[in-house]
């Protein structure tokens, strides 16, 4: 099951700090400089977002930092994610590898890019490699699935998400299947009611995104949240392809026994361990760029029952890929040169992006990385 940018970290706007942090990879000389402005920003923004490890529940209390010590976790609970040393920073930034997806497009007289991410990494992989870095340098504006990072964007989510509870119209499950979420909340470590204003639907997403936190797999490391802050840094553009409302939208089942259906199948997931071990291998296949396995995503996903799942990757995927090309393309055509980054399963088949891409003329060439 994919992990919608809805459920990733939630992170405040703190750019200030990092000019042009990033851009002086090239440069040995300017490179201490960049990296301690790197720094700075970086312990500004972890202290909004990466304290609040749980991302639906961060989305629910805002984004200011917290004021007093995160909460006390038990030897079993998920690692929280803290605030890193600048060495950390430093050396995470100097030794960065490339990984996920990235194809560079044209058409007329300049370039875009595309380029798939992951919404939940582990730290050592949160900081772009050289290839990805030269397309972020050539390009003046980044377009996400959603810039999390937008104010206004945080209070659409927030009001979206909480709506159906303050209209006294919350989804009640059957008793068993209630408990067997709370379960899974305790599991996270999380407070009972930490998700407790939010559909079912999006309570099972967010359980879903943080599963991977024992593993170091984190959404407070994800990729596109980084790349907003690293945007906003070098003074660039950063505008959201979708919109909160059509994220929400999708999470939403049609019925309350399609509701009952999905959050029974994904909770049977993460009982059973295949959730987390599907976002191991999703993010093995980012970390790798390993195209043919990403292709293969619908084989080794377990995804196809049941029906409900089947609609859910649907709409999560193939029916919003267009919407997404046609964003990319109003950009560019409008003279901007577009890094276009987005999870990276929208990039697959027939449907994907690049193959959308060049259905609307442009010719689309996969930049490959030097290993």
């Amino acid at each position: 099951m994919s992990l919608p940018a809805v459920v990733s970290a939630h992170a405040a706007y703190a750019a200030r700090g990092a000019r042009r942090a990033w851009g002086a990879r090239s440069a040995r000389g300017a490179r201490g400089d960049a990296v301690k402005k790197a720094c700075a920003w970086f312990k500004k923004w972890q202290g909004a977002a990466l304290l609040c490890f749980a991302s639906s529940a961060c989305l629910a209390q805002g984004a200011s930092a917290p004021s007093s010590a995160p909460p006390v976790q038990s030897g079993d609970c998920p690692p929280i994610a803290q605030q890193l040393a600048a060495e950390q920073i430093r050396s995470g930034m100097q030794g960065a590898r490339d990984h996920g997806f990235l194809w560079r497009i044209r058409k007329g007289e300049h370039s875009s890019y595309l380029y798939g991410t992951v919404h939940v990494a582990r730290l050592p992989n949160m900081f772009p490699g050289p290839s990805v870095m030269r397309a972020l340098r050539d390009s003046d504006t980044v377009a996400l699935e959603l810039d999390l990072l937008d104010p206004d964007i945080q209070a659409r989510l927030q009001a979206g998400m909480t709506q159906d509870a303050r209209k006294g119209k919350a989804t009640a499950l059957p008793d068993a299947l209630a408990a067997r979420l709370a379960q899974r909340i305790a599991v996270e470590c999380l407070p009972a009611n930490a998700l407790a204003s939010f559909s079912p639907e999006v309570q099972v997403t967010a359980l879903s995104a943080l599963t991977g936190r024992r593993d170091g797999i984190d959404p407070a490391y994800g990729i596109d949240n980084f790349l907003a802050g690293l945007a906003r840094s070098n003074g660039q553009r950063v505008v959201s392809l979708e919109t909160p409302e059509l994220q929400l939208s999708l999470l939403k089942m049609p019925t309350l026994d399609a509701t009952i259906e999905m959050v029974e199948a994904a909770v049977t997931e993460l009982e059973s361990g295949r959730t987390l071990q599907t976002l191991q291998r999703i993010f093995k296949v980012w970390v790798d760029g390993d195209d043919a396995d990403l292709a293969r995503y619908d084989t080794w996903c377990e995804c196809t029952p049941p029906e409900s799942e089947r609609l859910l990757m649907k709409r999560m995927l193939d029916d919003r890929n267009p919407g997404l090309a046609d964003g990319v393309n109003a950009l560019h055509a409008a003279g901007q040169r577009v890094f276009a980054a987005v999870g990276s399963l929208h990039m697959i088949g027939p449907l994907g992006l690049p193959a959308l891409m060049a259905q609307r003329g442009y010719t689309v060439e996969r930049v490959a990385y030097s290993r």
